[in-house]
């Protein structure tokens, strides 16, 4: 596919039918564009995190909702998850090759929109 082209319904990318609903793509945009995926997904670019890392950078998540979808992103391939066998096992999280890739355009999302904001009151 070309850059800027659109895919038509019914068009296929690498075999896949990306608009019919058994397509395996559709569950990875779905991990990634969902509340919390996106903000993982930004907050590992840089650095490995521990899940209460995360936890506490990501203002407003769950350890609940943290852990699915950690556990969504790792499924993907998006996130590595590495245990240390310590007691308590220690475990830290980062991105993969393909989590990097995608999380670039996120990123880059994220700064034009925040580019873009008008400027907070102070009222």
């Amino acid at each position: 596919m070309t850059e800027g082209a659109q895919l038509k319904r019914g068009a296929t990318n690498h075999g896949r039918e990306v608009f019919h609903t058994d397509c395996p793509a559709r569950d990875v945009v779905d991990h990634v564009t969902s509340r919390w995926g996106i903000w993982v997904l930004i907050s590992l670019r840089s650095n490995d995190l521990r899940f209460y890392e995360l936890r506490d950078g990501i203002q407003g998540i769950s350890e609940k909702m943290l852990a699915q979808t950690l556990r969504a992103l790792v499924q993907d391939g998006l996130v590595r998850r590495e245990v240390e066998p310590t007691t308590p096992p220690q475990v830290t999280y980062g991105l993969t090759d393909f989590g990097q890739d995608i999380s670039e355009p996120l990123t880059d999302l994220f700064d034009r929109i925040t580019r873009r904001l008008p400027p907070r009151s102070t009222e």
